[in-house]
């Protein structure tokens, strides 16, 4: 049976956690197993990357209505350099929109007044329980906080029309940008007034 845009997910049965356990862990990495019994009475042992559970912040900053703010950084999982949004974890004690603009201040040397907070992704939800949360920033003004980044990141202006041409490039593959790219363009093109409002009123 198709189940329709409008409907709610269904009530299906969680298998049921008999046990887990660490079975790896490095200074940033956790694998958790887990012993899970189904509904039907099947029984499994799966494995995930267990993350802080805090969840990370992705930002689409925005400096006026017709341009976007990215960075270019050393990426160790594909050992090159990568153009995305400027991301980070959310601290301990942190909010969402907290960490956004803590993050937007390490990266690219600014803050925010207002923030729109877009959707909440799951990254390959078979292994991983971490969340990234994407969020808009308008209403920019020059600060900045110093980072954990290993080099200063290179921050790249990049005009809001030629968002397809961004989609083209060879150094713009980071699953999480792409969807934020293409979340931030449907948002944009729906509130066209955003940029007319003050901070407070989203």
């Amino acid at each position: 049976m198709t189940q329709r845009q409008d409907d709610k997910p269904g009530n299906k049965q969680k298998p049921d956690i008999l046990g887990t356990e660490i079975v790896a862990q490095s200074r940033l990495f956790k694998i958790e197993q887990l012993e899970l019994k189904f509904s039907n009475g099947e029984r499994r042992t799966y494995e995930r990357m267990r993350g802080s559970g805090r969840g990370a912040v992705m930002i689409i900053a925005c400096p006026d209505p017709e341009n976007f703010y990215l960075v270019r950084e050393y990426c160790a999982g594909t050992h090159d350099y990568q153009l995305g949004f400027p991301k980070g974890l959310i601290d301990p004690g942190e909010d969402i929109i907290a960490a956004a603009n803590r993050e937007l201040k390490e990266e690219i040397g600014f803050g925010a007044h207002r923030f729109v907070q877009l959707k909440s992704l799951a990254l390959a939800p078979g292994y991983f329980n971490a969340t990234m949360h994407i969020v808009l920033a308008f209403d920019l003004y020059a600060e900045s906080l110093i980072g954990d980044e290993p080099e200063p990141l290179e921050l790249v202006s990049w005009p809001r029309a030629e968002a397809e041409a961004l989609l083209q490039q060879v150094d713009f593959t980071e699953a999480r940008s792409v969807a934020a790219l293409l979340l931030a363009q449907h948002y944009l093109e729906a509130n066209p007034d955003v940029f007319k409002q003050t901070a407070g009123t989203c």
